[in-house]
Parts: structure tokens; sequence; C-alpha cells
């Protein structure tokens, strides 16, 4: 089971990755490759990390995990939800198309199973999925590779006639299978989630983990749609006459780990404020390593507080703009507790939603 709490199992069929924007900087799948790297019964991981200034940094490299690797959801019959490369990234640049098939038709080929794909790459997922073929698919393995025959893979995606026990044939974009991009801040999301929702997909999900500053999704989250003849389009506001959300799940955390950054607790409020104003599902996975300590508006409005013996060590200063002036707005003490004692309530509630 994964420790992940919005899934229930993590399938890395592809290992390796790089940075490419501030929300990697204290990835925990590059301290852990680089722990598998260092031990012997995991040879696949070593030379994928490296160190710089005492922290274990990608290399790049990327490699496919091994074939056990990659059929591994075949071999589970009981429904599953699985959180697909979180020691990887599927539309990295250093992976493979056809690697990126074999992943797409071991999907297809277990509709039992739903799949969440996270990227930070959205210009490549879109490309891919509007490219891609069930004819393709069904060609990413080699004879013999898998557990069925040339013919069973062919009448399972359709190019072979089937029997009355057959399941239906899959239908593209996959019905099983969750498209997102990361967010970490407006920059992010402003260039990602736009990509993201032109992009085919049967569920559409946002993850703002780390959060590093403030967040507003407030323009993807009702549905766009075309007047007639040449009005151009309308962004619907009212949500009795929006037909579905453009996004249809937000996962929000915080940072854990040895180096993480505090986040604001109104970072986290105005996205879950605007998902419940759109019926988005929303879920809050954690504070991580820190947890308010001040909130100076509420619990300290005459400014009496030792603000001088909370500025360092297990404390930072944080406003609602990433600052750690002492004017700034919303002025807040973080505290570093760790990650249990922080905890997944975001004033007081639990927030678990999930889409469907």
């Amino acid at each position: 089971m994964s420790k992940i709490e919005w899934t229930e199992r993590s399938w890395n069929p592809i290992i390796g990755c790089a940075i490419v924007s501030p929300g990697c900087t204290n990835c925990y799948a590059m301290r852990m490759a680089h722990r598998l790297g260092q031990n012997p019964m995991t040879p696949a991981y070593a030379g994928l990390t490296r160190v710089v200034n005492d922290k274990p940094v990608w290399t790049g490299e990327i490699r496919l995990a091994g074939h056990d690797a990659i059929t591994a959801p075949m071999k589970r019959k009981t429904p599953t939800t699985w959180f697909v490369n979180s020691m990887s990234d599927l539309f990295a640049d250093g992976v493979k198309d056809d690697w990126i098939d074999a992943v797409f038709a071991v999907m297809a080929l277990t509709p039992q199973h739903t799949y969440q794909v996270l990227t930070k790459r959205p210009e490549r997922m879109r490309d891919y999925v509007r490219g891609v073929t069930l004819e393709r698919l069904a060609t990413a393995f080699a004879p013999g590779a898998l557990r069925m025959s040339r013919n069973d893979v062919y009448r399972a995606f359709g190019m072979a006639g089937k029997f009355s026990y057959d399941p239906p044939t899959p239908q593209l974009p996959l019905r099983n299978v969750w498209l997102g991009v990361s967010a970490e801040d407006q920059r992010r999301a402003d260039e990602r989630i736009p990509i993201l929702l032109d992009t085919p997909a049967a569920i559409r999900w946002v993850s703002a983990e780390p959060l590093l500053g403030p967040l507003d999704l407030k323009a993807w989250l009702w549905t766009t749609v075309v007047k007639p003849a040449t009005c151009g389009p309308t962004v619907i506001t009212d949500k009795w006459s929006a037909l579905r959300p453009s996004l249809d799940w937000v996962v929000l955390g915080g940072e854990s780990g040895p180096n993480a950054r505090p986040m604001h607790p109104d970072w986290a409020r105005q996205p879950r404020d605007q998902c419940a104003a759109a019926s988005v599902p929303f879920f809050f996975k954690q504070w991580g390593e820190w947890a308010a300590h001040i909130d100076r508006d509420i619990d300290d409005d005459d400014w009496r507080a030792a603000y001088g013996r909370m500025e360092s060590g297990r404390y930072r200063w944080l406003n609602l703009e990433g600052g750690i002036g002492f004017h700034g707005d919303r002025f807040h003490v973080m505290r570093r507790v760790g990650k249990k004692a922080a905890g997944r309530l975001l004033d007081g509630v639990q927030h678990d939603g999930m889409p469907g």
C-alpha cells in the first residue's frame, strides 16, 4: 500500500527524473532514489542521483524499471487506484515514446484499475494523448512479452473478432486514466493548467504540492462554452449554469522532509473555498513539516508577542506574498512541528474529496 494519502498503490515502471521548477527542489523521490541507489538489492537506481551541497539531486538519467515493474498492475485483479511514476515523470524528456506506449497499453488492458498520472511537462502529455491510437498500443509489447497471446491482445484492442465474454474495447481517452499537472505556485499554474485543459482526458486534476505561494484557481474551475456563430468564448460564472467544472479534482499540501518550506494557511484556504463554490472535489493532503504558531491578525492584534525570539530555528516568519517581512499582509509565525503533528486538518476539517 502507498503512504500517499490520495492513492492506494504506487506504480513505477520508469525511474529517474530532472529538476524543472521550484517544486522539485526538495523532491522526496530524489532522496529515496539516492538511498535505493546505494542498496545492492536495488541496483536499477544506482547513478540516478548525485550529491550536490550535501543533498541528492537528479542526474537527469531515466530508465525502465524492468519488465516485471511495467506489467505489475496486470498481476492484480482487485480494482486498485495506482499513482503512476512516483519516482519519475512519465512525460519527462528522457522517456522514450515506446516506453509511454507500454505504460498506456497496460492501463488500457486493466480497466478494473484507476490510474493517476501527474506531470510537470504538460505539453508532451497533451501531444502524446492527442496522437496515440489503439493500434499503436496493441503493438507496444513484442509477441510473447505478456501473459497474453498476440491474438488476445488484438481482441482486447478491437483489432480481432471478440468473444462474448471479452470486455469492451477501450476508448480513447482511456476512461480509467486521470491526467494531472503539478502547480506549486501561481506561475506554474498559469503555465500548466491551460495546457492540461487542452488535453483529452477522462479526469483532469491538479496537485498543488508542495504549495509555495498564493494560488488562485478560479479561472479553471468553471466550464467554458462557445456561443453560436462568431460570438467567441464565454466563461460561465453562474454555478447553476455550468455543465461541469473544467478541473475535476484539486489536491493541495505543504512540503515535508528535512529542508521543507512552510505553507501560509491562506494559500490553502483560497483554493479550498474556490473548489467548494464550483463543486470541485478538494483533497487537503497535509500541512507538511510546519504549522501555524501565531496568526498575528487573530492571536496578537496588538503586536505584543516576543517575535524576536521566534525568528529562526524552529520558527519562520511568513506573510501572504511568501516573504518574511514583519509588516506584510497576514503575517504568521510558523513553527516546525513535524508532518505527523501538523496533521491534515484545514481549519479543523479533513478534506478527502475525490472525483466521481
